[in-house]
């Protein structure tokens, strides 16, 4: 079965060529408005800060050297008028990054939720809900980042850079060379630690997808731990996990912090050389005492950022290895689609027929060989046999959760992948063996796939399901909260819950998949008797074990390895003495005596 697809991450080892880093600067493409003022007022900051240095010059050359005191305050009055330029750009570029981030984040959540909802059962079936969470969490926010402050930080970086040299270059071109001389040694330094952050980094994200479906596992999973005394070994494997996280975090960060002081020593052997150079200089009258001031503050003001591009580039490692998932995760595509030219249609009545259909989840391992039914409109239809059969199978099917490999399955005599997957699954009711319910109240959760039913409709389908007695006894009735999951009502009550949910859409295919197995007798009669009330005049599939659920089916399927072992009534079935009447004695005897209790002796007097 499904359970047993194992998952394998994909594997993200080829080295960085830009592509996925404009990819993800791509994402800021329908927010250009605040890219643009980004870009405006970010070179507005990083050339009045450098001119302001140049202006630092002026007043030493022009004002204090010369005694000009008029050159002097004219100058300070440029600088205080600029100061106030610079604080509106400031303020420009640190609300356009901000917004940017989060428009980006707000824009790939919603991309990859709507993204999820098209996805085949088959992608959640061998995907953890664990990396599934990291991608649309953290590894988001990883995006959001390196779109607005990563850009903004590297953005400001160069810019600060090439104003930098431009007025070194106006001061001293000869010293000028000096500096852009110790830039390629920076360039091979950031080329040699980039394989090995980019690795370490891409191993972080990975490590943290399975640490988080580990809490996912162990949390939804609590009852089980607890009652089978798992603590100690599910904590001795997280330790082993969550280790393994810690040693490539480590590396990650030893590889982040060797960085920045190779950097710092390359800064300041230039820093070295300049110094003694323009000494040299000011010695024949090449450069002022404004201009070697000027210089070595350049040297300083543009090497900053230099480190800081080496700290963004580092962290930016992080983000491409985030990206590379997002993106993984955007680009799967579902296996189970519309056609070209899908047909939507309001109704899907008609017969079923599955022809000759194969079908397997894994490789080399079939569930279901050359299976062949047809059912006829209106019908009733049981589903039984021994775990792992296909019972289940057979309903994903009908469902066009999953396609079949070999073999055509015609609804009302179409090729049912000729019509859109949306005509299939909003003419469907389907009631399963653990029943979701969501966050909300009970109202909200019959009404989920209507949201337009009055209450007059949900209160309809609640009388017809059986639930109304139940419903009208909780304090607040229809708007009772059921918690998370459901967690605040029985199962059964949310059996009752998911059946009226079913009886409100209307469906033209009904069924039933185990969803009487974990509930009592009593709630069991209830859901029987809005079942029946239900299947009137509409197709039903039913997969159960319990006998009274089958009984009343118009014909029986008996289901073994994938293919049909006998087919009939409960009273053929029985008399045949085969398949079936191992099951029924086997399984199905205790339900005898159960059935006294709630049907009577004509419960048993069929068999």
């Amino acid at each position: 079965m499904t359970e047993n697809i194992e998952f394998n991450e994909e594997e993200f080892t080829t080295q960085f060529n830009g592509r996925t880093f404009a990819r993800i600067l791509a994402q800021a493409k329908p927010h250009w408005q605040k890219v643009i003022l980004f870009l405006v007022t970010i070179a507005i900051v990083s050339f009045l800060d450098s001119y302001f240095t140049f202006l630092s010059k002026r007043m030493i050359d022009e004002g204090i050297v010369a005694h000009n005191q008029a050159a002097l305050l004219r100058i300070a009055r440029q600088y205080g008028a600029l100061i106030v330029v610079q604080a509106l750009a400031v303020f420009g570029f640190i609300y356009a990054a901000g917004v940017l981030g989060e428009r980006v984040q707000y824009d790939v959540r919603k991309k990859l939720f709507n993204h999820l909802q098209d996805l085949s059962f088959s992608y959640f079936d061998r995907t953890p809900v664990g990396w599934i969470m990291s991608r649309l969490t953290s590894d988001v926010e990883r995006l959001g980042w390196l779109v607005s402050w990563g850009l903004l930080d590297m953005v400001w970086g160069f810019a600060n850079i090439l104003s930098a040299i431009y007025f070194m270059t106006i001061i001293n071109w000869r010293l000028t060379l000096i500096v852009l001389a110790s830039l390629p040694l920076l360039l091979v330094v950031a080329i040699q630690f980039k394989k090995r952050i980019l690795v370490q980094f891409r191993l972080v994200r990975k490590l943290n997808s399975m640490i988080t479906g580990s809490y996912n596992e162990n949390i939804t999973g609590v009852r089980v731990v607890k009652a089978l005394g798992r603590e100690p070994e599910n904590l001795s494997e997280f330790i082993d996990l969550s280790g393994d996280r810690y040693q490539a975090g480590y590396r990650a960060a030893l590889l982040s912090a060797l960085f920045l002081p190779a950097v710092q020593i390359i800064s300041a052997f230039a820093i070295g050389s300049i110094v003694v150079v323009s000494g040299l200089q000011k010695s024949y009258g090449a450069i002022t005492v404004g201009g070697i001031q000027a210089f070595i503050s350049y040297i300083t003001f543009m090497m900053w950022p230099i480190q800081d591009i080496a700290r963004v580039y580092a962290e930016t490692q992080h983000a491409i290895a985030s990206g590379e998932r997002v993106f993984s995760l955007i680009d799967a595509v579902p296996e189970v689609q519309d056609r070209p030219h899908a047909i939507a249609t309001e109704s899907i009545r008609g017969d079923i027929v599955f022809e000759h259909v194969d079908f397997y989840y894994e490789e080399n391992k079939p569930v279901l060989q050359d299976f062949s039914l047809e059912v006829k409109e209106g019908e009733t239809v049981a589903l039984v046999g021994p775990t792992g059969g296909g019972k289940s199978t057979i309903i994903n099917l009908l469902c066009r959760f999953y396609e079949p490999q070999r073999g055509v399955i015609r609804i009302g005599g179409h090729d049912y992948t000729e019509l859109s997957l949306h005509s299939i699954h909003s003419r469907l009711g389907i009631v399963l063996q653990t029943p979701h319910l969501f966050s909300g109240t009970i109202r909200d959760n019959i009404r989920y796939g209507r949201l337009d039913a009055t209450d007059a409709e949900v209160e309809a389908a609640v009388r017809l399901a059986g639930a109304h007695d139940f419903i009208s006894n909780l304090s607040h009735g229809y708007d009772e909260e059921v918690g998370e999951g459901g967690v605040l009502l029985s199962v059964g009550q949310k059996q009752l819950v998911s059946l009226a949910r079913a009886v409100l859409a209307d469906p033209d295919i009904f069924i039933m998949d185990e969803a009487t197995s974990s509930v009592d007798t009593i709630t069991e009669a209830l859901i029987q008797q809005g079942m029946e009330r239900m299947m009137q005049g509409r197709t039903s599939f039913v997969v159960a074990h319990r006998l009274s659920t089958i009984k009343r089916a118009d014909r029986i399927v008996v289901i073994e390895e994938g293919r049909i072992k006998e087919m009939g009534t409960h009273a053929e079935l029985i008399r045949l003495q085969g398949h079936y009447h191992r099951l029924y004695t086997r399984q199905f005897r205790h339900e005898r005596t159960q059935a006294l209790d709630i049907f009577g002796e004509a419960a048993t007097t069929s068999a």
